[in-house]
């Protein structure tokens, strides 16, 4: 089956800055997380305003008729995951971390992957799940309890005519998760963390905000867009609007091996350095979280050749 090249860009921007070099729990830049596209609670934006509530799309679709536009909007939701230990009771003991059967277990933060067709409500039930850990003659050790806050808000869409076959689409995401906290963390626990919407259209096409035709860019210069930058995307029938600055028409290079989680760095900087950890290093790499265990596999696997390509590449303009 062929990738959705859109959808690749789009998982791209929704785990860019996921967990960051050097991919350890104990690291410092990993330890203050979910900076890019936050859509956060409304009381807790009230009292701090860097911290936006409503994420605004506006874009411009060109066609003589009103435009049927799919929108999904996407983002990340932090799951607490904790370590408890089985106290030889039966009771469960919250640890930091704890190893069974030869494998480390630490208290983390994961993510759930969520996606709300629009326009549509933001309605997500809190919960809790219990991962038993068993030795090696079965009996329970301990446990990973993750578990997730509930969420509320809606995402709404408008069409609405600005000139002769053109139209402005906007689309509003805004998180009304009820919050009476003052702790940044568990309102991020509450936020909707890397947020960014897709837009699709059949029969229109979409004008570029980045570089519109110049009989439209005054009609350009008017939509407002807050917390993301919609960029044409694959084609002009598609826009991703997107948390972090892009140019239109993103590319993945294909001699990258996979996704880093740092778009700003360089693939082969990153992947030698991460070769280069030491064996402890790479345990609380692999420990920390899945997908940065994957990120690790991944590199560990290279072929020469693979690193090789990594070099940099001379494609025809």
């Amino acid at each position: 089956m062929t990738e959705d090249p859109v959808r690749r860009i789009a998982d791209a921007v929704l785990y860019e800055g996921y967990v960051l070099w050097p991919y350890r729990r104990s690291a410092l830049k990993n330890q203050r997380r979910w900076t890019f596209g936050g859509v956060h609670p409304r009381a807790h934006s009230e009292r701090h305003p860097d911290d936006r509530w409503l994420q605004r799309t506006e874009c411009l679709v060109e066609q003589d008729r009103p435009p049927d536009i799919d929108v999904r909007v996407r983002f990340l939701h932090v799951v607490r995951r904790d370590v408890a230990r089985d106290d030889g009771g039966g009771r469960l003991v919250d640890v930091d971390e704890l190893t069974v059967a030869g494998r480390r277990h630490l208290a983390w933060d994961e993510a759930a992957e969520r996606e709300i067709g629009a326009p549509g409500a933001v309605s997500i039930a809190a919960g809790v799940e219990e991962e038993p850990l068993l030795d090696e003659d079965g009996t329970r050790a301990g446990a990973l309890i993750r578990r997730w806050e509930g969420l509320t808000g809606s995402v709404g869409v408008d069409v609405a005519p600005v000139g002769d076959g053109l139209w402005r689409v906007t689309v509003a995401v805004a998180n009304t998760t009820p919050f009476a906290g003052c702790d940044r963390e568990a309102a991020l626990r509450r936020t909707f963390c890397s947020t960014h919407a897709v837009l699709r259209t059949r029969t229109g096409r979409f004008v570029s905000l980045t570089d519109p035709p110049p009989a439209l860019a005054g009609v350009a210069a008017t939509c407002r867009n807050e917390g993301v930058w919609p960029v044409l995307i694959g084609d002009d029938r598609t826009v991703l609007s997107s948390p972090i600055i892009l140019e239109d028409h993103p590319r993945i290079a294909p001699e990258s091996p996979g996704d880093l989680f740092d778009g700003g760095e360089i693939d082969q900087l990153l992947i030698l350095s991460i070769l280069g950890l030491t064996d402890a290093e790479k345990a609380e790499m692999r420990d920390s979280d899945p997908r940065a265990a994957e990120i690790l596999a991944r590199c560990e696997a290279l072929e020469p050749e693979q690193l090789m390509r990594l070099h940099g590449m001379v494609r025809p303009a």
